[in-house]
């Protein structure tokens, strides 16, 4: 299983970026998946996690309102829409999957089962 994250970038305060993960999986629709992130000196956090068919969708707070997870389970891929980003945003973005054997519910910890190598967004003020 691989997953490659794509999207990350270089933005100014303010702005928006879409994270993209596209996972090498037969059975994508049997994996929940998240996104993490990781700042310098900082250990990794949930940002956002979603249910094998879109639904369950969770947020950590810091990014409710402004972060927004879909999937596309024909593309085998999951997104990050991510608005209104601000400086303490930065870090190292990581998609996750997790296999659930046919539970809908998603997974706001770290126990997943595959990652994917990251991508660095940083967010200027």
């Amino acid at each position: 299983v691989q997953l490659q994250a794509s999207g990350g970038g270089l933005v100014q305060a303010g702005g928006s970026l879409r994270l993209s993960c596209v996972a090498s999986i037969r059975t994508f629709s049997n994996y929940a998946m998240g996104w993490f992130r990781q700042a310098p000196g900082k250990e990794r956090e949930f940002v956002a996690a979603t249910g094998p068919n879109g639904g369950n969708t969770r947020y950590a707070d810091s990014v409710k309102g402004r972060f927004t997870i879909s999937r596309d389970n024909a593309k085998n891929a999951v997104y990050l829409q991510m608005n209104n980003l601000k400086s303490e945003d930065t870090a190292v973005y990581y998609c996750a999957a997790k296999f659930r054997d046919g539970y809908s519910d998603s997974v706001p910890t770290s126990m997943y089962d595959y990652w994917g190598p990251g991508t660095q967004v940083t967010v200027s003020s």
